[in-house]
């Protein structure tokens, strides 16, 4: 039986266990899709000896910056964007290569392309992470103009106490990429001048649990466009399926 999985930490809940383990049982694939809660990087190697049933795997938070270290090949987009979190696994006699993509930029902007009008020109992306840097990938392959949030002085970033609300109006796309809102901690949401919002305005939230985060709550109280991060996820998904599926040479790296 083919295995795939998950390595990230915590692992308090998972999307992609439940989705490929219903798509298994749903097309009679051969295979079972496991989570790899691991409290550092360095764990990888044993996981892949321990499991040589392995063909893919997702990564997500901490480790989809530290995992790059660890690969053989990383698709140019993953590269640009600086994050992997779809992993190839290929045995060739006693030799493991592992190959990086990055499905985050696939699965957002399909997700947020059909929202954006022409007057969308500008967009806050909250946060710095790994995903936060697929979304700008993203965002600047939408034509859009993009500037970090973070709570910290950090180069070419602004700080949340210094977002007006002029600076919501003008950059009128806002995303969401911190865990600021994630079950349980549901009644809690990015520090914005919320009044300022308007019908011009997009929120997205990469956060899909709860299905209606604050943040949104507070962006549908304004008039303003909310979208969570599932359909995203579902898109991500796909795109992670066929890279781990595809032939080896229409991997392009």
């Amino acid at each position: 039986m083919d295995k795939y999985g998950l390595i990230g930490y915590p692992l308090i809940h998972s999307f992609s266990k439940n989705y490929f383990n219903e798509k298994f049982v749903n097309e009679g694939i051969d295979a079972e899709y496991i989570n790899f809660e691991i409290p550092t990087i360095d764990s990888l190697p044993e996981i892949l000896a321990s499991n040589p049933e392995l063909k893919g795997l997702n990564v997500t938070i901490p480790y989809k910056e530290k995992v790059i270290s660890f690969l053989d090949s990383v698709s140019p987009e993953a590269r640009a964007i600086g994050a992997v979190n779809v992993i190839k696994i290929e045995h060739k006699g006693s030799d493991i290569i592992l190959k990086g993509y990055n499905s985050d930029v696939i699965g957002f902007t399909q997700s947020i392309e059909p929202l954006l009008e022409r007057f969308h020109k500008k967009a806050l992306i909250l946060g710095t992470g790994g995903a936060s840097k697929a979304i700008n990938f993203g965002l600047r392959a939408l034509g859009l103009e993009t500037v970090y949030v973070s709570r910290y002085e950090r180069p070419n970033t602004i700080q949340y106490d210094n977002i007006t609300p002029d600076t919501v109006k003008e950059y009128n796309v806002i995303v969401n990429c911190t865990p600021c809102g994630m079950y349980p901690h549901f009644n809690e949401c990015p520090n914005l001048p919320y009044e300022a919002l308007d019908s011009k305005n997009i929120l997205y939230d990469l956060i899909y649990n709860p299905d209606t985060t604050m943040f949104m709550r507070k962006g549908i109280e304004h008039g303003a466009t909310v979208k969570n991060g599932l359909e995203m996820l579902l898109l991500q998904a796909f795109a992670g399926w066929k890279f781990w599926n595809q032939s080896n040479n229409d991997t392009n790296i």
